[in-house]
């Protein structure tokens, strides 16, 4: 965990008031800035020290060789990684003759501050030089969320104790030497030298570079501008080499006076354009930003972000630190898929380059519900983007002998990145996971252009890849075998039962989206016979039952296989992937995360509410969180079954996953979708809500702790306030006409500025399950006080 006493609980920031180096590459990420399509790790103004340096941009990608002891048929050839671009971050300053570092002379003060309402990261400095000279260093970071391109920076310099000779080096810099490669498979392949210099070149307050990746041939161009404001006697020295372009400004300053540099940066990049293109690019997203100005680019960020809070803010009382956390989750989760605009939303969004960049169905499964009911068109982007890999997917279902499409589990561009077959191509369930993702997002918004152009093609082809992997057995009973579901510690398995119900509902809602567009349909040469055999495959499909125990098994034969020995295994050995076999943990009863249980979650009518309390209680016992993806999911189904302490404890695992790096691993990145998991587990699990067959319902209680929660989303045109406190939950229908919806299970229509509240029924919980030895989540009650 990250011990740090300095991060002070605020509703709208996440502030550090003293600075510890031995967590800097954690910070880092913590104030990383993005718009989804440029990413801004929280490394230093000056670039030193530094944890691990970061820019990117999405999808800009390298590829690099996946080496194999044995080479078999359907192994991809080649991975893909995110880049470090070129680092415009970079302002370095010298006073008088000693370059400013916080590791030499005094640090008296040091504050970051990640503001979560006007979308910027504020550092203030109060730093002695070696030889006695006192100075005040001052800066604002963002990222634009209007304009695309863009991100600026504002950095001023005050001497405080007498005058001094201030230099500063704004700075872009290409090809930055990056700390070795971590052993964790979760970190990323560091690349030496990926980009290839094109054109270089600096004027005045100007500088640009123009580079070319050596492999994958992308061409990336990041522009820089400066507006300056000192005294009347300054010199501006610009210069440049293939890999710096640099502006020099330097100036005598006294007491009471400044030096202020607005800096402009552009990014852009491409597969097909050329270089003049991409220079053109640049300098256009450069030229509009010049013209907005900084003040403009603050006022368009903040009122981006009050439009969004609007919509989407949850408000939390009885617990600031999950309140705090919340918010902090919400503005990372829009921040990686806000701007995005048909590409890829990675694991770690662009806040660093675990994971080597990689998108896997978390992105369907916990970012994209999230962004459905808050920004429904950067959910609909990246589905287009799966949309505009459909070729590639149709290409891999070939490849393994299947019809229809297989997405890959982890990629940047569309082709499989994973080389371990058994947690990646066999588990299949990622087809449906999209599938899934693109009924909500119709369901949620009503947007039926976008289901005839987009979401039936990805329906269709999902369906078809179902029909053909599975097949009806001896009694009838539709089987797909030698599949690997959500759970990681379970491979190759017959009828996982989370991979079942989610086929069963692609097979239907593909179906059922062809009668509505039967044109469409037919140019993807589907036929009633084709939908008669996903609706017969659908209501056949297998989902086995342990009569004997009385719960659902994950797959046929989970609950036949020795349970693990967690009395054995010490605290150390955890995560478990990193200290024991595969083959062990295959063979027996452990779970790595929620994957029965989350099949309860989005197949909620699949299961009474008794079959809920006793499947949880069994899988509680088996499973040892080693995920980030386990905590929101277990939070939503104890709430449901009632063990409403249990679920406040899980919502706060997930919540502080990465302001207390939790899973260790936070440098190299935040857990976007146990972010996205923290609203989940909220609104899901407390407020109760769920979605299906484009209609919403809600089911809320608060556990003790938190006296108060209202969430804003927004539904068919809707925008809906769902206040919950101890006894009663209130429901107010803020814009949009009338909606039906429910209040645990009681119909209910909402208008507008009629709120209507209704009392909470009690629930009477069963004995609280318990979990592996030494894998509880912590209480809440014992958190440490902020």
């Amino acid at each position: 965990m990250i011990e740090h006493p300095a991060f002070t609980v605020e509703d709208w920031n996440v502030h550090e008031t003293d600075l510890h180096l031995d967590v800097l590459a954690q910070t880092e990420s913590i104030f990383a800035l993005s718009n989804g399509h440029i990413g801004l790790r929280g490394n230093f103004d000056e670039g030193e020290p530094h944890g691990l340096p970061g820019t990117y941009l999405n999808s800009f990608y390298e590829f690099y060789p996946l080496p194999y002891a044995e080479v078999a048929y359907g192994y991809p050839e080649s991975g893909q990684t995110i880049i470090n671009v070129t680092n415009g971050k970079l302002i370095r300053l010298q006073v008088d003759d000693e370059p400013f570092d916080v590791r030499y002379g005094t640090l008296h003060e040091h504050e970051r501050i990640l503001d979560l309402r006007n979308g910027v990261l504020r550092r203030n400095v109060l730093w002695t030089s070696p030889v006695g000279r006192t100075i005040k260093v001052s800066s604002v970071r963002l990222v634009s969320f209007t304009q695309r391109a863009i991100a600026a920076i504002s950095y001023e310099v005050e001497p405080i104790d007498g005058p001094a000779r201030i230099v500063l080096q704004s700075e872009l810099v290409a090809n930055e030497e990056l700390p070795n490669r971590s052993q964790d498979p979760r970190a990323s392949n560091t690349l030496s030298s990926p980009l290839v210099s094109e054109e270089h070149q600096t004027r005045e307050t100007f500088g640009l570079l123009i580079h070319h990746t050596r492999v994958s041939g992308l061409r990336m161009g990041a522009a820089m501008e400066h507006n300056i404001e000192g005294p009347e006697e300054m010199t501006v020295e610009p210069e440049s080499s293939p890999d710096i372009a640099r502006v020099t400004i330097t100036a005598y300053l006294k007491p009471g006076e400044h030096l202020r540099i607005i800096k402009f940066l552009a990014y852009g990049w491409s597969s097909l354009r050329s270089r003049p293109a991409i220079h053109d690019q640049v300098m256009a997203a450069l030229s509009s930003a010049r013209l907005t100005g900084w003040e403009g680019l603050l006022a368009e960020q903040r009122t981006y972000l009050d439009d969004f809070w609007s919509h989407a803010d949850v408000e939390l009382e009885g617990d600031p630190q999950i309140q705090q956390a919340v918010r902090f989750a919400l503005f990372h989760v829009l921040q990686a898929g806000a701007r995005g605009e048909r590409r890829p939303i990675p694991a770690k969004g662009l806040t660093g380059p675990g994971y080597d960049g990689h998108a896997f169905w978390d992105t369907e499964t916990f970012v994209l519900p999230v962004l459905t009911l808050t920004q429904p068109s950067a959910s609909a982007d990246v589905l287009r983007w799966r949309y505009s890999i459909l070729e590639k997917a149709r290409a891999r279902a070939h490849q393994l002998g299947f019809r229809g499409a297989a997405f890959p589990w982890r990629t940047i561009t569309g082709e499989e990145g994973s080389g371990y077959w058994p947690a990646s191509t066999a588990a299949f369930h990622i087809n449906a996971d999209i599938a899934h993702a693109v009924t909500s997002y119709v369901g949620a918004t009503g947007d039926n252009t976008f289901e005839e152009e987009t979401g039936l093609a990805l329906l269709v082809e999902t369906a078809r890849l179902w029909r053909s992997i599975g097949y009806e057995d001896t009694l009838g009973r539709f089987r797909i075998d030698g599949v690997t579901g959500p759970d990681e510690y379970s491979a190759i398995a017959d009828n996982n039962v989370y991979t079942n119900l989610m086929a069963q509902h692609n097979l239907r809602a593909a179906a059922e989206a062809v009668k509505r567009h039967p044109e469409a349909a037919q140019a993807l040469g589907v036929d009633a016979d084709e939908t008669n055999s996903w609706l017969k495959a659908a209501n056949c499909m297998l989902i086995p039952y342990d009569e004997g125990l009385g719960v659902t098994p994950q797959d046929d034969a989970f609950t036949d296989h020795e349970v693990w020995n967690f009395a054995a295994t010490s605290p150390e050995q955890y995560p478990l992937f990193l200290h024991f076999p595969y083959f062990d943990l295959y063979r027996k009863q452990v779970i790595k995360q929620a994957d029965l249980v989350l099949a309860m979650q989005l197949h909620s009518n699949a299961f009474t509410a008794e079959q809920k309390a006793r499947n949880f209680a069994y899988y509680e016992a088996l499973t040892v969180r080693d995920s980030s993806l386990s905590a929101a999911t277990q939070a939503v189904l104890a709430a449901e079954v009632g063990q409403l302490q249990l679920a406040y404890d899980y919502l706060g695992e997930a919540a502080l996953m990465d302001i207390d790096d939790l899973e260790h691993n936070t440098r190299d990145g935040l857990h976007i979708a146990s972010l996205a998991g923290s609203w989940i587990a909220l609104v899901a699990g407390f407020g109760g809500m769920r979605t299906q067959n484009s209609k919403i319902s809600f089911s809320p209680r608060l556990p003790k702790g938190i006296s108060r929660l209202a969430f804003y989303i927004l539904f068919r045109d809707r925008r809906l306030r769902i206040e919950v406190r101890e006894t009663e939950a209130t429901y107010y229908l803020l814009s949009g006409s009338p909606l039906q919806t429910w209040h645990h299970g009681e119909e209910i229509q909402l208008s507008l500025n009629n709120p209507l509240s209704r009392p909470i029924p009690p629930i009477q919980p069963g004995p609280q399950p318990e979990q592996p030895a030494g894998r509880a989540p912590m209480p809440r009650g014992q958190h440490k006080a902020p």
